[in-house]
Protein backbone atom coordinates (compact mmCIF):
# COMPACT_ATOMS: atom_id res chain seq x y z
CA UNK A 1 0.00 0.00 0.00
CA UNK A 2 1.12 3.59 -0.85
CA UNK A 3 -0.15 6.14 1.78
CA UNK A 4 -1.79 8.97 -0.02
CA UNK A 5 -0.42 12.48 1.20
CA UNK A 6 -2.99 14.55 3.03
CA UNK A 7 -4.53 16.68 0.61
CA UNK A 8 -7.58 19.10 1.10
CA UNK A 9 -9.70 20.42 -1.31
CA UNK A 10 -10.54 23.86 -1.82
CA UNK A 11 -13.63 23.32 0.76
CA UNK A 12 -15.92 20.23 0.87
CA UNK A 13 -19.66 21.55 1.51
CA UNK A 14 -20.45 22.52 4.56
CA UNK A 15 -23.02 19.61 5.01
CA UNK A 16 -20.64 17.02 2.84
CA UNK A 17 -21.03 13.12 4.04
CA UNK A 18 -17.42 11.74 4.94
CA UNK A 19 -17.79 9.81 1.91
CA UNK A 20 -18.37 13.03 -0.60
CA UNK A 21 -15.28 14.94 1.25
CA UNK A 22 -12.97 11.76 0.65
CA UNK A 23 -14.35 11.91 -2.94
CA UNK A 24 -13.45 14.87 -3.32
CA UNK A 25 -10.01 14.83 -1.28
CA UNK A 26 -9.15 12.18 -4.03
CA UNK A 27 -10.24 14.43 -6.54
CA UNK A 28 -8.13 17.18 -5.47
CA UNK A 29 -5.12 14.37 -5.10
CA UNK A 30 -5.49 13.26 -8.72
CA UNK A 31 -5.51 16.92 -10.06
CA UNK A 32 -2.56 17.84 -8.55
CA UNK A 33 -1.07 15.15 -9.97
CA UNK A 34 -1.92 16.59 -13.60
CA UNK A 35 -4.01 14.90 -16.96
CA UNK A 36 -3.19 11.94 -18.68
CA UNK A 37 -2.33 9.86 -15.51
CA UNK A 38 -3.12 6.04 -14.89
CA UNK A 39 -5.85 5.30 -13.23
CA UNK A 40 -5.66 4.64 -9.30
CA UNK A 41 -7.33 2.73 -7.05
CA UNK A 42 -7.84 3.75 -3.15
CA UNK A 43 -8.66 1.65 0.10
CA UNK A 44 -10.93 3.34 2.42
CA UNK A 45 -10.58 2.66 5.74
CA UNK A 46 -12.14 4.61 9.12
CA UNK A 47 -10.03 6.91 10.28
CA UNK A 48 -10.47 6.82 13.77
CA UNK A 49 -9.59 2.97 13.87
CA UNK A 50 -6.52 3.15 11.48
CA UNK A 51 -5.05 5.44 14.48
CA UNK A 52 -5.90 2.87 16.87
CA UNK A 53 -5.02 0.10 14.82
CA UNK A 54 -1.86 1.44 12.65
CA UNK A 55 -0.62 3.90 14.67
CA UNK A 56 2.40 4.19 12.59
CA UNK A 57 0.70 4.52 9.54
CA UNK A 58 -1.66 7.28 10.99
CA UNK A 59 1.06 8.87 12.02
CA UNK A 60 2.75 8.75 8.41
CA UNK A 61 -0.78 10.49 6.99
CA UNK A 62 -0.42 13.22 9.90
CA UNK A 63 -3.55 11.21 11.29
CA UNK A 64 -2.06 10.91 14.49
CA UNK A 65 -4.06 13.77 16.79
CA UNK A 66 -7.80 12.74 17.49
CA UNK A 67 -8.73 15.99 18.21
CA UNK A 68 -7.86 17.82 14.65
CA UNK A 69 -10.36 17.93 11.69
CA UNK A 70 -9.10 14.98 9.51
CA UNK A 71 -11.69 13.06 7.73
CA UNK A 72 -13.37 10.20 9.05
CA UNK A 73 -12.22 8.09 6.00
CA UNK A 74 -8.76 7.97 4.84
CA UNK A 75 -8.30 7.48 1.24
CA UNK A 76 -4.78 4.81 1.05
CA UNK A 77 -3.60 4.68 -2.27
CA UNK A 78 -2.70 0.89 -4.03
CA UNK A 79 -0.26 -0.10 -5.59
CA UNK A 80 -0.34 0.36 -9.28
CA UNK A 81 -3.01 -0.96 -11.83
CA UNK A 82 -1.09 -4.08 -13.87
CA UNK A 83 -0.46 -2.15 -17.53
CA UNK A 84 -2.65 -3.74 -19.93
CA UNK A 85 -5.07 -5.19 -17.57
CA UNK A 86 -8.73 -4.53 -18.23
CA UNK A 87 -10.10 -2.74 -15.97
CA UNK A 88 -12.95 -4.75 -15.42
CA UNK A 89 -10.69 -7.70 -15.16
CA UNK A 90 -8.49 -6.34 -12.57
CA UNK A 91 -11.56 -5.22 -10.29
CA UNK A 92 -12.53 -8.89 -10.80
CA UNK A 93 -9.28 -10.25 -8.87
CA UNK A 94 -9.89 -7.89 -5.60
CA UNK A 95 -10.53 -8.82 -2.24
CA UNK A 96 -10.42 -6.27 0.42
CA UNK A 97 -9.60 -7.17 4.24
CA UNK A 98 -12.17 -5.72 6.69
CA UNK A 99 -10.37 -3.18 7.96
CA UNK A 100 -11.18 -1.42 4.51
CA UNK A 101 -14.73 0.29 4.43
CA UNK A 102 -14.65 1.18 1.20
CA UNK A 103 -13.13 1.61 -2.26
CA UNK A 104 -12.30 4.14 -4.90
CA UNK A 105 -10.94 4.77 -8.44
CA UNK A 106 -10.03 7.59 -10.55
CA UNK A 107 -10.00 7.17 -14.63
CA UNK A 108 -9.67 9.68 -17.19
CA UNK A 109 -11.87 8.72 -19.97
CA UNK A 110 -12.91 10.19 -23.37
CA UNK A 111 -16.81 10.93 -23.26
CA UNK A 112 -19.33 12.54 -26.08
CA UNK A 113 -21.89 14.53 -25.55
CA UNK A 114 -25.95 12.68 -25.69
CA UNK A 115 -26.29 14.51 -28.74
CA UNK A 116 -23.37 12.54 -30.70
CA UNK A 117 -24.48 8.80 -29.36
CA UNK A 118 -27.26 8.79 -32.76
CA UNK A 119 -23.94 9.19 -35.31
CA UNK A 120 -22.20 5.98 -34.22
CA UNK A 121 -21.41 4.02 -36.45
CA UNK A 122 -23.14 0.82 -36.47
CA UNK A 123 -21.15 -2.60 -35.79
CA UNK A 124 -18.30 -1.04 -34.20
CA UNK A 125 -15.55 -2.65 -32.61
CA UNK A 126 -14.46 -1.64 -28.93
CA UNK A 127 -11.38 -0.72 -29.99
CA UNK A 128 -12.58 0.81 -33.32
CA UNK A 129 -15.49 2.76 -31.21
CA UNK A 130 -12.77 4.24 -29.03
CA UNK A 131 -10.89 5.31 -32.08
CA UNK A 132 -13.97 7.20 -33.38
CA UNK A 133 -14.56 8.92 -30.19
CA UNK A 134 -10.79 10.13 -29.68
CA UNK A 135 -11.47 11.33 -33.06
CA UNK A 136 -14.69 13.04 -32.41
CA UNK A 137 -14.63 16.91 -32.71
CA UNK A 138 -17.24 16.89 -29.45
CA UNK A 139 -15.28 14.54 -27.71
CA UNK A 140 -14.42 15.70 -24.11
CA UNK A 141 -11.62 14.64 -21.77
CA UNK A 142 -12.77 14.17 -18.14
CA UNK A 143 -11.69 12.46 -14.76
CA UNK A 144 -13.87 10.79 -12.69
CA UNK A 145 -13.89 9.61 -9.10
CA UNK A 146 -15.65 6.89 -7.96
CA UNK A 147 -16.19 6.18 -4.30
CA UNK A 148 -18.16 3.15 -2.87
CA UNK A 149 -18.79 1.54 0.53
CA UNK A 150 -19.14 -1.76 2.00
CA UNK A 151 -22.93 -0.52 2.88
CA UNK A 152 -23.63 0.51 -0.29
CA UNK A 153 -23.26 4.14 -0.44
CA UNK A 154 -22.21 6.14 -3.64
CA UNK A 155 -20.35 8.70 -4.02
CA UNK A 156 -18.49 10.40 -7.31
CA UNK A 157 -16.73 13.04 -8.33
CA UNK A 158 -16.52 14.35 -12.22
CA UNK A 159 -13.88 17.01 -13.70
CA UNK A 160 -13.52 17.70 -17.30
CA UNK A 161 -10.02 18.58 -18.59
CA UNK A 162 -11.20 21.41 -20.17
CA UNK A 163 -12.76 23.30 -16.88
CA UNK A 164 -10.05 21.65 -14.66
CA UNK A 165 -10.92 24.08 -11.37
CA UNK A 166 -11.64 22.79 -7.77
CA UNK A 167 -14.81 24.93 -8.20
CA UNK A 168 -16.10 22.89 -11.25
CA UNK A 169 -16.30 19.38 -10.29
CA UNK A 170 -19.78 17.71 -10.58
CA UNK A 171 -20.81 15.47 -7.16
CA UNK A 172 -23.57 12.79 -7.02
CA UNK A 173 -24.02 9.33 -6.07
CA UNK A 174 -25.08 8.28 -9.51
CA UNK A 175 -23.07 10.30 -12.06
CA UNK A 176 -20.66 6.84 -13.03
CA UNK A 177 -23.55 3.98 -12.40
CA UNK A 178 -21.11 2.00 -14.10
CA UNK A 179 -18.31 1.63 -12.21
CA UNK A 180 -19.62 2.23 -9.40
CA UNK A 181 -21.53 -1.05 -9.64
CA UNK A 182 -18.02 -2.80 -10.16
CA UNK A 183 -16.35 -1.41 -7.47
CA UNK A 184 -19.10 -2.71 -4.96
CA UNK A 185 -18.74 -5.69 -6.57
CA UNK A 186 -15.15 -5.84 -4.79
CA UNK A 187 -17.05 -6.18 -1.70
CA UNK A 188 -18.92 -9.49 -2.79
CA UNK A 189 -17.91 -12.61 -1.86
Amino acid sequence: MLPMPNVSPAGPPMAASPLTVAVLEIDAYASNLGWDQPARLFALVDTAQLRVQEPSLAAQLGLEDPGSSVAALTPIEQDELPPGTALDDFLGTIAWPDAVVGCAMTVERLMLPPSAEASVPDGLSDKQLTQWVAKHPDRQEVRMTVAVLRDGARESAVRLREKDSPTEVLTGAGLVPGLAEALAATFES
